[in-house]
């Protein structure tokens, strides 16, 4: 990118570069897309409901958020630039303004990003796309030769999954099943669901969600053909999910037919004041069972329909956020137990494996037990580095450079694994699961997995593989060759 006058700095949280005219919601970001204009979507901080905007979007930036915030970890995803944590952006929705060191620029205006240094810049600035030199392959052929430990993709749509291939993933290790439901109608009857008063409410909300669910994992399970992947049941609140405008809860409340008050109170009801450490993950399909009922009989009966058109489908069904056995023995029991009902109605059946994910410090301090019923370990190095040092991975940034500046802390936790805490965690997590089962296989699928030195570290306690997002996947095996070459 070539001199511009520099407005401010943020957190580069997703490499590139991009430059288009200022958005601030995903429907005008959709809609100006469509009318041929290229966007940069400015947020405060993105939820799943930016999704349709960040797809569209030439790059992402937000005032709030870390290196593993939602629209860091989302546009890594997609292979968008995203700039995240600019504090200094003072963003008004109402007027569609937003204002930096005494500038105000307004919707439509051009804004550039740089990805790889945080940087924002006024105006339009030229980009070039990045071109893949004709070493690539030679250096990637000479990187698996020597690599022991195995590289995995966090991908949740086909189209991210066939470019982690394109990389060299051999798996995914982490698809989010909440980035599937922000599309068509799929929202509507997700928001009947949770909105519901009673599981015979869900029930029914269940039923219009599950054949979107088997289509989504289909095309998911096609892309990996032959590849394991790990699929995380439902994780995140359930209020990311529900509408928190007038005109969102007036749709709900005809849709279900009920008073706009009624959907109005259950709409507050859910929002917690620290949702990270609240109903989510496990607990989800612990107090709503029929939520995991569902997510099996979608992940396994893609995998059936698969296996009928001569595809291999290599299903791992991960639970979220277990921080005592029976959380997750009794998440195992339904999906064991509704795996048996499928496979009989079909009159088939497919292998596939219940893992958990380690993201909770008492799980991994009790793992020997976890591991007596958990087939899998994988390490959620995001909320387990959150978890560990107390700091939220989206409010890290209006501490960070001031930390980073005195040498507090070295290097952002998020962004490179902090191998004397957090990695110690990692590392008796898989020696004590290992001494109950010899052959539970560990993996992380934090964004460290793509970070060279947390790759090596991974290799170095004995890990089977490191997941990452696709467009980091060529560095992770580099990163795993060195780490053989320098043993």
């Amino acid at each position: 990118m070539k001199s511009a006058k520099v407005l401010t700095k943020g957190l580069p949280a997703s490499p590139g570069a991009a430059t288009g005219q200022i958005v601030f919601f995903a429907d005008d970001a959709a809609e100006w897309h469509a009318g041929g204009k290229k966007v940069v979507m400015v947020r405060i901080e993105t939820s799943p409901e930016d999704l349709a905007g960040m797809a569209v979007a030439e790059g992402i930036l937000t005032a709030r958020g870390g290196m593993t915030s939602h629209a860091a970890v989302v546009a890594r995803g997609m292979g968008k630039c995203c700039v995240s944590g600019a504090g200094e952006l003072v963003i008004d929705y109402k007027k569609k303004t937003v204002e930096v060191n005494g500038l105000t620029l307004k919707e439509g205006d051009f804004i550039s990003i740089n990805g790889t240094t945080g940087e924002i810049y006024e105006g339009k600035v030229e980009t070039q796309a990045a071109e893949i030199s004709g070493d690539f392959n030679d250096l990637m052929a000479l990187a698996d030769k020597y690599a022991r430990l195995q590289v995995r993709t966090n991908a949740d749509t086909p189209h991210d999954a066939l470019v982690a291939r394109q990389f060299g993933a051999v798996g995914i290790g982490l698809c989010r099943t909440e980035h599937m439901f922000f599309e068509g109608d799929k929202i509507k009857a997700m928001r009947e669901m949770i909105l519901s008063e009673d599981a015979e409410g869900r029930r029914k909300a269940l039923e219009k969600i599950l054949p979107y669910q088997k289509e989504d994992f289909k095309g998911i399970f096609k892309a990996m053909q032959d590849c394991p992947v790990t699929v995380r049941l439902l994780d995140p609140p359930l209020h990311e999910f529900v509408p928190h405008d007038e005109k969102g809860q007036e749709e709900m409340a005809t849709t279900m037919g009920l008073p706009v008050d009624a959907i109005r109170q259950r709409v507050e009801a859910l929002c917690e004041h620290n949702p990270m450490l609240g109903h989510r993950g496990c607990r989800l399909g612990n107090t709503y069972p029929e939520i995991t009922e569902m997510q099996t009989r979608a992940i396994l009966g893609a995998a059936l329909e698969l296996k009928k058109e001569g595809v291999n489908a290599i299903p791992e069904i991960m639970v979220p956020l277990t921080g005592i056995l029976h959380e997750f023995t009794a998440q195992e029991e339904i999906i064991r137990e509704t795996a048996a009902k499928l496979f009989e109605e079909e009159g088939d059946s497919v292998e596939f494996k219940v893992g958990t994910m380690i993201e909770i410090p008492r799980a991994a301090l009790t793992a020997d037990r976890i591991a007596s019923s958990a087939e899998f370990f994988s390490f959620g190095t995001n909320d387990l580095t959150q978890m560990t040092f107390g700091y939220s991975r989206d409010d890290i940034s209006s501490f960070l450079p001031i930390y980073l500046e005195k040498k507090i802390l070295q290097f952002d936790p998020f962004q490179v694994l902090d191998q004397n805490g957090v990695g110690q965690l990692v590392r008796m997590a898989t020696e004590k699961g290992r001494a109950v089962r010899p052959d539970l296989k560990c993996g992380i699928c934090g964004e460290h997995g793509g970070e060279p030195s947390s790759v090596k570290f991974c290799h170095k306690v004995g890990l089977n593989y490191v997941s990452c997002s696709p467009f980091r996947v060529p560095i992770a095996r580099v990163a795993a060759a060195q780490a053989v070459v320098e043993e």
